[in-house]
């Protein structure tokens, strides 16, 4: 006879879960039960922040939702952190936690791990927070998860099943699997959005992360209207050295010049967050007056004027124009407009950061097709004002949205288990990576391959910069590093240490031939 939690695994099977990210505790023995026999992989972190980011690198990776198991209390506490950002960036994420057995919750007795209210606590994160009380819960429970994760905005979604639930009698359960959609586009919204591109002389295109599965209907329409394609840090990989391409920073004065040339601006899959439109918080972002806006959310869509909503998922609705503007002259103005912008934007860049952004297109080059996954660090700052990465999806990180800092070099994992065969890089900075360091022991136990690129400043530099910037003078920016090459080598990995990024190339691609996770540590002044 099966339980709660020998169901749970035959129905993640059935909903097409073949990874999860957990480490198991007292509260949740009876969610591995069936485990070990199924088809699906665990893969142990060495905290339960990095089963969170984890999921989330392998979500953004594959483009499946990430799952991870975490005891009640403490370990679900641990996972918030992750959550944020998944739910900050629309990463879809399926938490699956124990709770304390029902007759005792929310009565404060003192029970291991209790908390006085987990899943009020789980409400204010996630998207949806849901208790399994009854075996024939378990099936809705896990078809509304991931119905949410395929018709909307995604983001983390929490279940939790009670100790004295997960050992009860659970046969003949099936999965409900829902063929769950988007709405198609309006066509009342596609024909007055073919109106505004009929009438417009300097359409501008802008694309964000929800745009990243849309590439070739998206660089259809940018030749056929002649439009500039200003590309968000999530977007970035689309239209890779298209002459149509922008791909810099909004919160630059070159892109936000020509956003304010276009007469015409098509936002699709971009929410306008102030970390891609406003980094410096100088309040110089204006909304485009004439907007075309395509999200999959219809929250999303009511948060901000505009002037034709499109509530579908991007490729869609953007075939959907296409159909319907019919063929167009791709004006040369459009390719002018974005080689002035990219230019311009480019010139913003300090000497520093142009550095910086030179040591990230080493590691693209060297690395073709390479999945780019960087945590807040001074070479990533850099790069998401300006960068034009080579792969759709292949560039994300921590520095935007919720800012999570320890990010990269899990969620790294996450990808790199997602996508065996794909090259997988980490950019993490000295300080960032202390947060997540024994992180390095999964790369080596699940044969993630991961490079762990090290930038090492001896610091929290970008803090330290902006504490002089504004006249503080500066305290608590300066944890001393360890050796991170001793400590890869601790963990068993190899590592080398570099002066600078003359020798990266060569470092990046001896790292690539062994076929196994290494630190490649970058000492920098």
């Amino acid at each position: 006879m099966a339980t709660v939690g020998e169901a749970l695994i035959s129905l993640l099977e059935a909903h097409g879960v073949d990874t999860v990210f957990g480490i198991p505790g007292v509260h949740t023995v009876e969610l591995y039960r069936g485990l070990a026999r199924s088809k699906i992989r665990h893969v142990t972190p060495r905290h339960e922040q990095g089963a969170g980011f984890m999921a989330d690198g392998y979500a953004r990776a594959s483009d499946r939702p990430g799952v991870a198991f975490v005891i009640t209390g403490p370990g679900l506490t641990n996972t918030i952190t992750a959550m944020g950002q998944a739910r900050a960036d629309s990463v879809p994420m399926l938490v699956i936690s124990g709770v304390n057995a029902m007759p005792t919750l929310g009565k404060g007795l003192g029970f291991l791990h209790e908390l006085p209210d987990q899943r009020g606590m789980m409400e204010k994160v996630a998207l949806l927070s849901l208790r399994v009380t009854e075996a024939g819960e378990l099936p809705g429970a896990l078809a509304r998860a991931f119905a949410l994760f395929s018709s909307s905005r995604p983001g983390p979604v929490h279940i939790e099943i009670p100790t004295d639930v997960m050992v009860k009698q659970a046969d003949g359960l099936s999965a409900v699997l829902r063929n769950a959609a988007p709405p198609a586009p309006d066509s009342a919204a596609i024909a007055s959005a073919v109106k505004l591109i009929a009438a417009a002389h300097r359409p501008l295109i802008l694309a964000g992360g929800g745009a990243k599965k849309a590439e070739a209907p998206l660089r259809r329409l940018a030749e056929r209207l002649g439009a500039p394609v200003v590309e968000t840090t999530n977007a970035r990989g689309l239209l890779h050295g298209h002459p149509l391409c922008v791909p810099a920073s909004p919160s630059l004065k070159a892109v936000r010049a020509l956003m304010a040339d276009a007469d015409l601006v098509i936002a699709a899959g971009t929410e306008f967050g102030p970390t891609d439109y406003d980094g410096y918080g100088d309040g110089g972002f204006v909304l485009p007056a004439n907007l075309i806006r395509i999200d999959i959310g219809a929250d999303q869509l009511a948060r901000r004027p505009v002037s034709v909503g499109i509530q579908a998922d991007c490729a869609e609705a953007v075939e959907a124009l296409l159909a319907a503007i019919g063929p167009g002259d791709g004006a040369e103005d459009g390719q002018l407009r974005a080689a002035a912008a990219r230019k311009a934007a480019f010139a913003e860049l300090s000497p520093a950061y142009v550095a910086q952004v030179h040591a990230v297109e080493t590691i693209r080059d060297a690395l073709p097709g390479a999945i780019v996954v960087g945590d807040s660090t001074q070479p990533i700052y850099a790069a998401n004002l300006y960068y034009d990465h080579d792969r759709p999806g292949g560039w994300f990180n921590a520095a935007t949205g919720f800012g999570a800092l320890g990010y990269g070099p899990p969620a790294a994992i996450g990808a790199a288990i997602a996508m065996p065969g794909t090259p997988v890089v980490c950019i993490t900075g000295d300080g960032g990576f202390q947060f997540t360091l024994p992180e390095l022991g999964v790369a080596l136990d699940s044969d993630a391959p991961v490079i762990f690129v090290v930038w090492n400043n001896r610091g929290y530099r970008e803090i330290e910069t902006s504490m002089v910037d504004v006249g503080v003078e500066p305290v608590g920016v300066s944890p001393a590093p360890p050796d991170f090459c001793k400590l890869a080598e601790a963990y068993g990995l190899e590592a080398e240490r570099l002066a600078g990024t003359g020798a990266l190339a060569d470092a990046l691609k001896r790292a690539r031939a062994t076929g196994l996770p290494r630190v490649i540590e970058i000492t920098v002044d």
